[in-house]
């Protein structure tokens, strides 16, 4: 039997990788949209309908992933969606029309959903209180990666085989990443044959958190996870914070086409520079929490003011973006905005794991990643119609979003503790 030292970073490491390639699947239709809507005959609103399709989709896979993680484990959980999403990409490239684009869209976003409640789970399970915001920023910088990637990849291999085959090449990616991760997370830390005495220890002695009663490892119901104020703040946090995040996901290609009159290759040129700093912000404020801790901030305080500290960068660059008149003071000015939401919503996705035992952590991100799918539902429908005239609305109307997420965080989570359960 091998030991390998520092086993829990090549977990997080294989997490991150998946979190890349899940965003190169789901950022290739926007990258490719002014090609395929030719091709097809679809026009801004039809896109708005197909993205639409993959969020509703995306609610509903949150909640029953999360579910589905917390009963069958991270191992067994991440192979089943990735398989699933991976499939559902290469079948883009059968797209003929709303109804089939719409449909293979609701796959994608059933079965890439689980990626978060399962990189959740994992980090509560892999790592100390005082490493999970870290961690989950390195998790969250896979998202960052892959939207870095997917613009300037999806251009080449659109330009060299045709949108049809990109979504194939893209789609076996996934596959492939299956093999590793099933040979190298072979159990939980507390039975893993590859792991150090010493790490193992490490790991679990760093997972006890204050509490006013005995932990319980039962598996919470949604209605009792829901009875609490604490799991409010993850649900209400992420509904405000997280249609941020997905307006540039959703809709910054067709930003730059229609406000700079990009094409396919300008927006493979430009596209990626945003997510360099939202990739930076994952990592700092992943590891800005816990640096507090270490100088002996509590946990609660730690969390909240990166939280807070993030919507102080995110929120004025959000104002200036609306008035950015180049296309290079724009990208510049998102790559702030990114670079803050990703330091916020960190510290907001460790939430679950301060506040419940490990059986209800894939729960309550799940009904926090439902929530958030609601939030950005509703500016996905409301974007089309208010950037009729060109969007500074659109980004005012984002703008205040953020003090809303932080507030929801500050008066709901309270001491951000183990949550005393109610008998």
């Amino acid at each position: 039997m091998r030991l390998v030292k520092g086993l829990r970073w090549y977990i997080i490491t294989l997490i991150a990788l998946a979190t890349v390639i899940n965003y190169i699947d789901r950022n290739a239709l926007a990258v490719m949209w002014p090609s395929i809507s030719k091709d097809v005959g679809l026009t801004k609103d039809d896109y708005a309908a197909i993205v639409s399709f993959f969020m509703v989709a995306y609610a509903l896979g949150q909640s029953l992933s999360g579910r589905l993680i917390d009963k069958v484990g991270t191992r067994l959980g991440f192979v089943i969606t990735i398989f699933a999403w991976s499939i559902s990409c290469m079948l883009h490239g059968l797209g003929r029309s709303l109804m089939t684009f719409g449909f293979f869209r609701a796959m994608l976003g059933l079965s890439e959903a689980g990626n978060w409640p399962g990189a959740t789970k994992a980090n509560a399970e892999w790592f100390p209180i005082k490493e999970r915001a870290f961690a989950q920023g390195i998790f969250n910088a896979g998202a960052s990666i892959g939207a870095v990637i997917s613009a300037p990849l999806v251009a080449f291999l659109y330009l060299l085989v045709g949108w049809k085959a990109t979504f194939v090449l893209i789609g076996i990616l996934g596959l492939i990443w299956i093999i590793p991760w099933w040979f190298i997370n072979r159990a939980a830390p507390d039975g893993h044959p590859w792991l150090t005495p010493e790490e193992k220890e490490y790991i679990l002695s760093g997972q006890k958190v204050a509490s006013t009663t005995p932990v319980d490892e039962r598996v919470l119901s949604w209605g009792e996870l829901l009875s609490y104020k604490e799991s409010w703040s993850v649900i209400l946090s992420r509904f405000f914070l997280d249609p941020v995040w997905w307006l540039f996901v959703n809709w910054l290609p067709i930003y730059l086409a229609e406000v700079f009159g990009f094409d396919i290759k300008q927006i493979g040129i430009f596209a990626w520079v945003p997510y360099v700093g939202a990739a930076a912000g994952s990592l700092l404020g992943g590891w800005y929490s816990g640096h507090l801790m270490k100088r002996g901030w509590a946990v609660g305080k730690a969390r909240k003011w990166a939280i807070l500290l993030g919507g102080i960068i995110s929120f004025p660059a959000l104002i200036a973006t609306a008035y950015a008149a180049d296309p290079v003071a724009a990208v510049l000015l998102i790559a702030v905005i990114l670079f803050g939401f990703q330091v916020s919503i960190n510290n907001i996705q460790t939430l679950p794991s301060d506040l419940f035992s490990g059986k209800s952590v894939g729960s309550l991100a799940g009904l926090g990643g439902t929530s958030a799918v609601v939030g950005v539902l509703i500016s996905t429908w409301t974007v089309p119609a208010i950037s009729q005239q060109g969007y500074l609305l659109v980004f005012l109307l984002a703008a205040a979003l953020v003090p809303l997420a932080v507030g929801s965080v500050y008066l709901l989570a309270g001491k951000v503790e183990r949550v005393a359960l109610k008998q």
